[in-house]
């Protein structure tokens, strides 16, 4: 048998060895990105390398850069929102333990699984195995609370007690962990491990810059997260009537001396002796919203932290078009970048919703739903009383 070749298939078969034709990229993958360090100029078939993995500063500059600012904290990193370019960042996946910032994680996990205007009887073992010095709510034994009462009680105040409650309802305290280990490393945060869901100071618990900013970006991106970390005041219901909590994050209600930060859209602070004080912020500014961590910062009293993020975002701010991005909070995005650097030895991002900071409504109304929990693998009986009430049916927790 005879087989022939046009010169038109020799032509096609010819570029295809040489590598100039190449099949049509995925619909995940990314636009190249030239590299403005690159020796000779820049590299257009390639996205720039991920230096995320790389210690110290990292940063590219272009012409106008502002510098850098000095900050003493031992992990940092600036990013977009909205495309999760990272601009700068410093030992950005330095495993450190999270604090109260691991709550982001948390919320991601169980919020969309519990219907915020429920309402559950807690009892003492829900409240069993809160750690010695947490910091709480006030969350009482035989009292109901609406879940919404519950996540204002973890967003504004860190009550490690509301998460124990809200753990519970969710399938227990182990399973909730479990959970949030697969979700961070659905999102992409391979630094992150979980042992105990509220950020208390457990051997072997971490986290990073990167992963942190991961889960803030993540919760922009949710209306019930981003309304809750938004809320400066709010209710929360006692035994002899509700009493005002207020949100600890400083950089949002301007307390204890720290000068508010202009529109500043949450996300959250925490502090233990161990972790040091750390921080997820974000803010909006001329249609774009940034997302800094800061964790444990070397210098200064407590409240470094929120002057050495507001630093970070006033960088972010005037870098503005004036960078290019190190790296991507886009687990897509993120995994070829360091592939090819493993070798070498050494994810279409949704709209971010971005609320003005807000009061909470002292009856609780107003608030966005959860989702239902119905269909739902391994929660806990109250979690499923929480669903069968929702619907008109008599259940007794």
């Amino acid at each position: 048998m005879k087989i022939g070749f046009t010169s038109r298939m020799v032509a096609f078969c010819a570029l295809c060895v040489a590598g100039l034709l190449a099949p049509a990229p995925a619909a995940a993958s990314i636009r190249p990105t030239p590299d403005p360090v690159a020796p000779g100029g820049a590299r257009a078939a390639l996205p720039p390398p991920d230096l995320l993995y790389r210690p110290g500063v990292q940063v590219r500059p272009r012409a106008g850069a502002p510098r850098v600012p000095e900050v003493s904290a031992l992990s940092w990193l600036v990013a977009d929102a909205r495309s999760g370019d990272v601009l700068a960042s410093y030992d950005a996946h330095r495993p450190l333990p999270p604090a109260s910032t691991l709550k982001t994680l948390f919320a991601l996990t169980v919020l969309p699984m519990l219907p915020g205007d429920a309402r559950h009887r807690v009892d003492a073992a829900e409240l069993a195995g809160v750690g010695e010095g947490s910091s709480l709510v006030g969350v009482v034994e035989g009292r109901t609370y609406r879940v919404s009462d519950l996540w204002r009680g973890v967003f504004l105040h860190s009550g490690n007690d509301a998460v124990h409650v809200l753990a519970e309802l969710g399938g227990g305290w182990r399973a909730t962990a479990a959970r949030m280990q697969s979700k961070a490393r659905e999102l992409g945060a391979r630094d992150t491990r979980v042992l105990s869901p509220d950020g208390y100071d457990t051997p072997g618990q971490v986290s990073s810059a990167y992963d942190l900013a991961v889960f803030g970006r993540a919760g922009l991106r949710d209306p019930g997260f981003a309304r809750y970390c938004a809320t400066v005041e709010a209710p929360f219901p006692g035994t002899e009537g509700a009493y005002p909590i207020r949100n600890t994050n400083r950089l949002l209600t301007g307390d204890d001396g720290v000068a508010p930060y202009p529109g500043l859209i949450g996300v959250k602070n925490g502090y233990t002796s161990n972790a040091g004080n750390t921080l997820i912020a974000a803010a909006r500014r001329g249609g774009r919203t940034l997302v800094v961590t800061v964790m444990n910062p070397q210098q200064g009293g407590g409240l470094t932290v929120y002057e050495e993020a507001r630093a970070l975002l006033d960088w972010g701010f005037a870098a503005s078009g004036r960078v290019g991005p190190v790296g991507s909070l886009d687990a897509l995005r993120a995994a070829a970048p360091v592939r090819r650097e493993m070798r070498a030895g050494a994810a279409a991002p949704a709209p971010v919703s971005t609320p003005t900071p807000v009061s909470a409504p002292a009856d609780g109304s107003g608030w966005p739903e959860a989702g239902a929990l119905a269909g739902a693998v391994g929660l806990g009986a109250g979690a499923v009383a929480l669903v069968l009430r929702r619907a008109g049916r008599s259940v007794r927790n």
